[in-house]
């Protein structure tokens, strides 16, 4: 069953009861079933939750993200245990060699340039550099090729804007993408941990003070899903430069949105969970390729 995403943007008193979160706002009172819940949202600081109903929602796997003072997520929990063989699987992880990591970040990084190439064309955008590029991508990507293509599919992604840079600080749409990663960081993250691996280690990135390296690592190719979203928010022509409730509402369906991966449309959430599965086979030695979506052009 796909997994709900819950988003709290007001006032409202979050608790537990007979294994159901209750609900208490100025509508009154609501329960939803716990198992039925993937991802939480804590936009407003006039949020009460008690502590019995945060460790509920993380041993059942629910990634409950916080928001700071700008409704901006700022933050993510999720479990400490969640999967029966996970001791395992850390150690899989641990001790992976370093040819075992650069041939997963090659794997990854070609997904990644055949999903953004894939987004320019059906932009209409030239892409034929990008495809070229991915079936030259060598073991660990030594040649770049990830920021060669990140530099002309951010430079032709938006053509109606005038010299767009990619930042977390810098101009719109900029805060739609950021938003957007979150959520998808977010979804990445449960996976991993419900795949029994650790968010932390990851393959590529080793950021000292990121906690989410292989979250940030695995997410690359659904990264173009994101853009196709933020894409449709500004064509509808109904974006002011303020993510509103409606464009929340939109931005939170990710991990709804439908993919298409090992020749199946699944939803992102689903997928997700295949491709780190399918990543705890290639550190146990299972297997040699990581399963990543597909976007057809």
């Amino acid at each position: 069953m796909l997994k709900k995403t819950l988003c709290f943007s007001n006032s409202a008193r979050l608790s537990l009861r007979l294994g159901q979160l209750v609900i208490e706002n100025d509508q009154g009172v609501t329960t939803r079933p716990i198992e039925d819940i993937g991802v939480v949202v804590l936009e407003s600081g006039l949020i009460n939750i008690t502590s019995a109903l945060i460790s509920t929602l993380i041993e059942n796997n629910v990634a409950v993200i916080t928001c700071d003072s700008k409704h901006m997520p700022n933050g993510l929990l999720l479990p400490l245990n969640g999967n029966s063989v996970q001791q395992e699987r850390f150690d899989a992880q641990v001790i992976a060699s370093l040819p075992l990591k650069k041939q997963l970040w090659q794997q990854t990084i070609v997904a990644k340039l055949r999903n953004q190439a894939a987004v320019l064309e059906m932009r209409g955008i030239e892409a034929g550099n990008i495809k070229s590029w991915s079936n030259r991508v060598r073991s660990g990507d030594p040649d770049n090729f990830e920021a060669r293509a990140a530099a002309y599919y951010w430079a032709n992604i938006f053509p109606e804007i005038d010299a767009f840079i990619r930042g977390r600080t810098e101009d719109s749409p900029n805060e739609l993408l950021n938003y957007g990663y979150i959520v998808l960081r977010a979804v990445i993250a449960r996976s991993l941990v419900g795949s029994g691996l650790l968010p932390t280690l990851g393959i590529h990135h080793c950021n000292r003070y990121n906690a989410y390296c292989l979250a940030d690592d695995i997410m690359e190719p659904y990264r173009p899903y994101v853009d196709i979203l933020v894409l449709s928010i500004l064509d509808s022509g109904e974006y002011n430069g303020e993510i509103d409730r409606e464009i929340k509402r939109v931005l939170l369906t990710i991990p709804t949105l439908d993919v298409k991966i090992a020749g199946l449309n699944r939803p992102l959430m689903v997928a997700a969970s295949m491709t780190t599965a399918s990543l705890a086979k290639c550190f146990l030695g299972d297997i040699k390729r990581v399963v990543y979506p597909e976007i057809n052009a």
